[in-house]
């Protein structure tokens, strides 16, 4: 019942506006509120901050800068091999698979189409079908920034307006179609293992979305589909095991490839904690 009413409770809430009201205080160098904030959610949350590059919570001056802290040089080591995909966060694996007839799952009795989640787009979708996917939720204790796998050219990146519920695994296991639901930003590269997507999901008082090539993404003005495409003078190029975007306040990443391009790691199944720059999984040869 409990569970049940979390749920209705997200269906009527203004979760957009709530959402920005966050993203504001969060952006705030208020003084002692904003280190109170940063103390109570390490200790809720139980933040490890001896791998922080700045240990001490006084070091940061709003929430924000606290939320996406960068880690200490070395304690995320990259997995070596140039055909070795390293893991993109630090999180839990939600579901990883391969995609059925344009399907992803979500959880246990709910999936939805791959190309909802790209924006609906059947062309952008296309190269995925029949490909593998895996879903990585980052938990409010988590490091927040987003790394590459492998290697890629940016082609085209498209932010997708929609809802802001929840991503935590009750709401995944009770809302049909989240990911493709929520607000987020697509990501599409050209890799060695073809076209790689990296979706960044948006969720509840997740304040802004940013890559590391265009800053904050979203919140943008306006609801409609919004679509970037890169050619090859223009096209950021990242090298595996670095940053492409962070969230500020946590949520979710999908990432998809093409059929028969990669193997995802066998030692992946959901609940499996990750943590970046492990192996994520190996190129078919």
């Amino acid at each position: 019942m409990k569970d049940h009413f979390k749920i209705l409770l997200q269906y009527s809430l203004p979760k957009h506006l709530l959402s920005r009201l966050v993203g504001k205080l969060a952006a705030a160098e208020a003084g002692a509120l904003t280190q109170w904030l940063i103390k109570h959610f390490i200790r809720r949350y139980r933040v490890d901050m001896s791998e922080a590059a700045h240990s001490n919570p006084d070091h940061y001056k709003s929430f924000n800068a606290f939320f996406t802290r960068p880690l200490k040089d070395g304690v995320r080591p990259l997995v070596d091999g140039d055909d070795v995909l390293a893991m993109p966060v630090d999180g839990a694996i939600s579901q990883l698979a391969p995609i059925e007839q344009g399907r992803i799952i979500q959880a246990k009795g709910h999936d939805y189409s791959a190309r909802a989640l790209l924006g609906g787009d059947k062309a952008l979708a296309a190269p995925f079908l029949g490909g593998d996917f895996a879903t990585i939720y980052l938990a409010p204790r988590d490091y927040h920034r987003i790394h590459m796998p492998l290697d890629g050219v940016l082609r085209t990146m498209v932010y997708v307006p929609g809802e802001l519920f929840s991503v935590n695994p009750l709401t995944a296991s009770r809302v049909p179609e989240l990911f493709a639901r929520n607000e987020r930003v697509v990501c599409i590269f050209d890799t060695q293992a073809g076209p790689m997507a990296m979706v960044l999901v948006g969720a509840t008082i997740v304040a802004s979305i940013e890559t590391v090539w265009a800053g904050t993404v979203t919140p943008p003005p306006g609801k409609r589909v919004q679509r970037w495409d890169y050619d090859a003078d223009t096209a950021p190029r990242l090298a595996k095991g670095e940053e492409m975007g962070r969230f500020k306040l946590g949520s979710t990443v999908v990432c998809l490839f093409g059929p028969d391009r990669v193997t995802l790691s066998e030692a992946l199944i959901p609940g499996t904690p990750t943590r970046m720059g492990t192996e994520f999984g190996r190129l078919v040869n």
